[in-house]
C-alpha cells in the first residue's frame, strides 16, 4: 500500500536566510520543524531557495523596497497557495500576516503568525490600520515571550489564540571551551583582562551608548584593565534601523576617555562568536525600554548561557524569559546604570576566581539554556499549531 500523502504547509516570511539575525534563524527552524509533518512550500527573500530541501516549492521576492516586497508577497503567496493547496499557512512575522491570511482563506487553510514584539508595537499608521487587523484574524498567534503575549492581547488578539513558543538555542561542544577561549583571546590580544561582551545587531534599543557613558567609567575606575568587546554590525536590514549607532558608540567612548577599554569587532562568523562567548567573563545586555520598540526575547542572553556565560541585563521586554535571575545572570531595574555597574564589578571579582570555583556557575547557566534547545522549540511549535477550535471568521 502506498503511504498517505502528507498535508501541506506554506511558510511566508521576509525574515528568512540568507538574511541573518534571530528572527531569520527562528523562522528557518520553524520551516525545518514543519517539514517533520508537512509538505512545505516557502515564499521568502531572494536566495532562500538554495537553503531549502530538494523538491520543496518556493518563490523568492526581492526584500527592498519594502512596499514592492509587500505587494509581491501578497500576490506570490496567493499563487503559491493555489498551487500547493496547504492545510496551514505560517507567517514569520506580523509584516506578512495580511499575505498569510489571504492565502489561507483562498484555500480554506488555517493561518498562524509568529510575533516577536516589534511587529506589535510598530506605530506606523498604515501598519496599525491594515496589519494589526490581519494579525487579530489569525487562527493562531505564536509569541516569543510572556511580554509579547501581553502586547498581543493589548491590540485585541484573543488570549485563547495565543501560544508562547520560546526561541531555541544551539548547544556548543564544551570539550573545546578551553581551546576556544584561548584562541579568541590570543587572536584579539586580550591576554587575561576581564572581558565584558556585548553581542548582537547594533540598534538604539540595545542601549550600549548610555551604558558606556553611565556605567563603564566606574567599572574601569574600579577594575582598570576591564575591557568591553562589542560584536555586531548595524542592523541595516531592520525596518526601524536608525543609522549612526556605531558612530554614537565611538563618540560615547571618546567623550568618556575609554577608547582603550573598548574593542569594536563588527560582524564576525558564528565560530568566532562562539569563541567570544567562551572567552568572555560576562555578557552585558543594557537594553532600553523605548516607545515603539521592544526587546522581544533576548536571544544573545540565551546563547551566552549555552556557553556557560552569565548575563547582566535590564528587566525590559521579554528579557526575563531569557535570563533566569540568580541562575543564568542578574536582572536589574531599567535605567539603573549605577546598580548595573556595581553588579558587574562584583561579578568580575568572582570571574577572577579559579576555574574550579567558577565551574558551578558555568554549569548552572548551561543547564538553563539546555531547556531551550531547538528540539524543544520544534515540539512546542508543532503542538501550538495543532488547532482544533472553530475559526472565527
Amino acid at each position: 500500500m502506498s503511504a498517505e500523502p502528507r498535508p501541506g504547509a506554506l511558510v511566508i516570511s521576509r525574515n528568512l536566510p540568507p538574511l541573518t539575525g534571530g528572527m531569520e534563524r527562528l523562522n528557518f527552524h520553524a520551516y525545518l520543524a514543519l517539514r517533520n509533518e508537512f509538505e512545505v512550500a516557502v515564499c521568502g527573500p531572494i536566495g532562500v531557495g538554495a537553503l531549502l530541501a530538494k523538491g520543496d516549492r518556493y518563490t523568492e521576492i526581492k526584500c527592498s523596497p519594502l512596499s514592492r516586497f509587500l505587494a509581491a508577497c501578497q500576490w506570490q503567496s496567493w499563487k503559491l497557495a493555489r498551487r500547493s493547496r496547504p492545510k496551514l499557512v505560517y507567517s514569520g512575522s506580523g509584516l506578512t500576516a495580511p499575505a498569510a491570511l489571504m492565502a489561507a482563506r483562498s484555500v480554506g487553510a488555517r493561518s498562524a503568525c509568529f510575533l516577536h514584539g516589534l511587529d506589535i508595537v510598530a506605530d506606523h499608521p498604515i501598519y496599525r490600520r491594515f496589519f494589526l487587523p490581519a494579525i487579530r484574524r489569525q487562527d493562531r498567534i505564536l509569541v516569543n515571550s510572556h511580554h509579547t503575549a501581553g502586547l498581543a492581547e493589548s491590540v485585541g488578539v484573543k488570549p485563547d489564540r495565543i501560544r508562547i513558543v520560546h526561541p531555541g538555542v544551539d548547544l556548543p561542544d564544551f570539550s573545546i571551551r578551553t581551546e576556544a577561549r584561548k584562541a579568541f583571546r590570543e587572536r584579539f590580544s586580550l591576554a587575561d583582562r576581564p572581558v565584558l561582551l556585548a553581542a548582537g545587531r547594533l540598534t538604539e534599543r540595545k542601549g550600549l551608548e548610555p551604558f558606556i557613558r553611565q556605567s563603564l567609567p566606574e567599572i574601569v575606575r574600579r577594575i582598570p584593565d576591564a575591557l568591553l568587546v562589542v560584536i555586531g554590525g548595524e542592523a541595516s536590514q531592520a525596518l526601524q534601523h536608525r543609522p549612526g549607532i556605531m558612530e554614537g558608540i565611538r563618540k560615547a567612548s571618546s567623550d568618556a576617555g575609554l577608547e582603550s577599554q573598548i574593542r569594536l569587532l563588527g560582524s564576525v562568523t558564528d565560530e568566532v562568536l562562539s569563541q567570544a562567548y567562551f572567552a568572555a567573563d560576562l555578557l552585558v545586555f543594557p537594553a532600553l525600554d523605548l516607545p515603539g520598540d521592544v526587546e522581544g526575547f533576548g536571544m544573545v542572553a540565551m546563547e551566552a548561557a549555552a556557553h556557560g556565560l552569565q548575563t547582566i541585563a535590564f528587566r525590559v521586554g521579554g528579557v526575563p524569559d531569557a535570563v533566569a535571575h540568580g541562575v543564568s545572570g542578574w536582572l536589574l531595574e531599567p535605567g539603573d546604570y549605577q546598580k548595573m555597574g556595581q553588579t558587574i564589578i562584583r561579578a568580575l571579582g568572582s570571574a577572577g576566581a579559579p576555574e574550579s570555583m567558577r565551574r558551578v556557575d558555568i554549569e548552572i547557566a548551561y543547564r538553563h539554556a539546555e531547556r531551550f534547545r531547538w528540539a524543544t522549540f520544534d515540539s512546542s511549535l508543532l503542538e501550538a499549531l495543532s488547532m482544533t477550535e472553530t475559526r472565527d471568521r
